[in-house]
């Protein structure tokens, strides 16, 4: 094709779409990525995250492998533990409530250590995350939850670092350039079709890399197939995330796959903006509510905010908040747990409630029923088992008894001020449903054969998540399946 623009053009910019490009340009093929938003706005959902990736690893030399420049104090003064594969394997099993794809797990689990490795080896780099997954106990760092590590910087210091990877190998990428149709002539995909500088114009590659996120920035859709009520939620990260991809590669046939009515959904500030703030981050998520209560409007509880680690209950109770009365609650702390409360509580931007007296701090908790609240305070103070020990490390079993919502570890007493209420609503991170794929991460169509020049990645894969998800599995999933669409991809363009 003399007007070819690349072997592989990759949609998206985010961190499956640089993992595909970069593996594509690694087999020899010259590679063009499109990216809908302008720079300062790049990297998808990817620049929105904190940067934490879930892997599987066997102990702490696997740990200094993927972070080098570890000291010995922080070796000395850490129980890295382990996470091995079959921990990951029973954990995607468990909150998936067994219906993730087995073919795609397995690759999940069994390529996650090598791809952050060999991300790791393209410029990526690592750090443990003691801020948020170890708590010091006894004078040691304690990791929990099966998430160690993150990329230095959080998610813009992962596109930071991507982008710097890319433009070293020559990969062109193109802002400001949406993708709106794939071109294809009925047999074999054969490019793109973009709005560029306000005109339309054709891009021509052997091969296209689909890697642009879900539907999760599209109102309309999220109520289509999320279901009422969802046109009214937050949306954590990027505004650019509409379901283009999907849309493109639905309409020349591709089969749709997964939970299509599930999400990634977090407790998010009541008062944040529609869209994520580049500024703010990630950092309007209120993440600490195993140590706490939530109450809704009624000034009821509504959840076991203690059931597991935050990591494998945090992605789907934002869907429990938006069910509630007003699509919003209130988290509860008290002094005792103060110490616990991850940075984002401490943000400018957030809504907060203050109180010395328990009855005052009733009044302010803006839109809850405060006679309600203040006796769902006494039955919890009443419930709570006090000679079980609160260990924040493990899943104490310090739990509750009577209530009708039970809480099942780390319950305290609410009752050393000053106590603290912060609103939360929900929070869309990211939509479940999307393409089938084959191990090749070559797209499907209706009739599950492979469609000739099209590959996809990341968000936009359905078959892996369904109802939940554990925490870090998306940036890992986007780079195992990103590496094995470009891998794929440029190995039949350059054939």
């Amino acid at each position: 094709m003399p007007d070819q623009a690349a072997d592989v053009i990759v949609v998206g910019a985010g961190n499956a779409a640089f993992c595909a490009a970069l593996a594509a340009q690694e087999q020899g093929a010259k590679v063009l990525m499109l990216e809908a938003a302008p720079e300062e706005e790049s990297g998808g959902n990817s620049r929105f995250t904190a940067g934490s990736i879930r892997v599987a690893y066997n102990g702490v030399d696997d740990i200094k492998a993927l972070v080098p420049d570890l000291t010995p104090a922080e070796i000395e003064s850490t129980d890295f533990g382990a996470y091995n594969a079959a921990q990951f394997f029973d954990d995607m099993a468990r909150v998936t409530a067994h219906r993730a794809d087995p073919d795609l797990v397995e690759l999940l689990v069994t390529r996650s250590f090598p791809t952050l490795n060999w991300l790791r080896e393209q410029g990526l780099r690592l750090i443990p995350i003691y801020g948020r997954q170890a708590f010091k106990i006894g004078g040691k760092f304690k990791f929990w939850g099966g998430l160690t590590v993150e990329a230095v910087g959080g998610g813009p210091g992962l596109i930071a670092m991507l982008t710097h990877a890319a433009h070293k190998r020559g990969i062109g990428i193109r802002y400001r350039t949406r993708a709106l149709d794939l071109l294809y002539d009925g047999g074999r995909v054969e490019g793109v079709r973009v709005r560029e500088d306000g005109a339309i114009r054709e891009l021509r590659a052997s091969a296209v890399v689909l890697a642009c996120g879900g539907f999760e920035a599209n109102a309309e859709w999220r109520t289509r197939y999320l279901g009422p009520g969802w046109d009214l939620a937050k949306v954590r990260g990027s505004r650019f995330n509409t379901g283009d991809g999907i849309r493109m590669a639905l309409d020349i046939g591709a089969s749709p796959r997964g939970n299509w009515s599930g999400c990634h959904a977090v407790q998010w500030d009541m008062n944040a903006p529609e869209f994520g703030d580049l500024a703010v981050g990630d950092q309007f998520q209120k993440h600490s509510y195993p140590f706490g209560i939530l109450v809704n409007a009624a000034g009821k509880r509504f959840v076991d905010e203690g059931a597991d680690f935050r990591n494998y209950t945090y992605a789907k109770y934002g869907r429990v908040v938006l069910e509630q009365p007003g699509q919003f609650a209130w988290q509860i702390f008290d002094q005792k747990v103060k110490h616990l409360l991850r940075d984002e509580y401490k943000i400018r931007q957030i809504t907060k409630v203050t109180a010395d007296t328990i009855e005052a701090f009733a009044q302010k908790l803006d839109g809850v029923d405060a006679a309600e609240f203040l006796k769902t305070i006494r039955d919890w103070n009443t419930a709570v088992r006090t000679d079980i020990p609160f260990n924040p490390n493990v899943k104490d079993g310090r739990c509750t008894e009577g209530l009708t919502v039970s809480k099942s570890n780390w319950a305290n007493t609410i009752d050393t001020p000053p106590f603290e209420g912060y609103a939360v609503t929900c929070g869309v991170t990211f939509t479940f449903g999307g393409l089938r794929i084959d191990n090749d991460a070559q797209a499907l169509n209706t009739d599950y054969q492979p469609i000739r020049g099209l590959y996809a990645a990341g968000e936009l894969v359905g078959g892996l998540f369904y109802f939940n998800y554990p925490g870090g599995t998306g940036l890992m999933s986007g780079a195992v399946f990103g590496k094995i669409a470009g891998t794929s991809a440029a190995r039949g363009a350059v054939a």
